[in-house]
């Protein structure tokens, strides 16, 4: 299971940082944008290039067992 879960976070994570990276235009990430923004102000797209490499970082690590490993 730590396999699945941890791969599904990678992916969002990956998802995070490659949107932030493009400033993109895809739904989703526009939401995200428009409620961050308010916190984050312009810096908003590097927020979502550092917060979605460090998921992706600790997605990777976890299915791999590394972290947080069940038992």
């Amino acid at each position: 299971m730590n396999v699945f879960w941890g791969t599904l976070m990678a992916i969002i994570g990956l998802f995070m940082l490659v949107c932030g990276t493009l400033k993109s235009d895809f739904v989703v990430y526009r939401l995200l944008v428009a409620r961050s923004r308010i916190l984050w102000g312009e810096s908003v797209h590097r927020f979502f290039q550092v917060s979605g490499a460090i998921i992706t970082t600790l997605g990777i690590l976890w299915a791999a067992g590394i972290i947080w490993s069940a038992g």
